[in-house]
């Protein structure tokens, strides 16, 4: 990383100023929170947990919960890394409070 000396200074400070490079800045990587069937956890603490955790509506949370169902997971919504990370840890927790073996992951988008 070279940096240019700025000469044309205003004042006569005799301070040489450095001229700031420009760096790209990427998005931050989206990640899924994923939930899987397990044929254990009622459809209804699913959908609760949806709308607790996720902040969907009852007809999102009921949509995400039954393609959970039929299709075996569905994704509950897509975050930063970090944020996907904790939202799955508080689902999993609920699930182990609640004495449910709900599966719930993140996979990169």
């Amino acid at each position: 990383m070279s940096k240019k000396k700025n000469t044309n200074t205003k004042s006569n400070s005799g301070v040489d100023l450095l001229d700031r490079e420009k760096h790209d800045i990427k998005p931050p990587s989206k990640y899924n929170v994923v939930f899987y069937n397990d044929n254990y956890t009622p459809m209804d603490f699913v959908w609760a947990v949806l709308m607790k955790v996720f902040h969907l509506d009852p007809q999102a949370a009921y949509r995400v919960m039954m393609l959970v169902h039929e299709k075996g997971k569905g994704i509950a919504g897509t975050y930063p890394k970090g944020i996907a990370a904790t939202k799955a840890k508080q689902v999993m927790d609920y699930a182990k409070e609640a004495g449910h073996p709900l599966l719930c992951k993140i996979e990169k988008s």
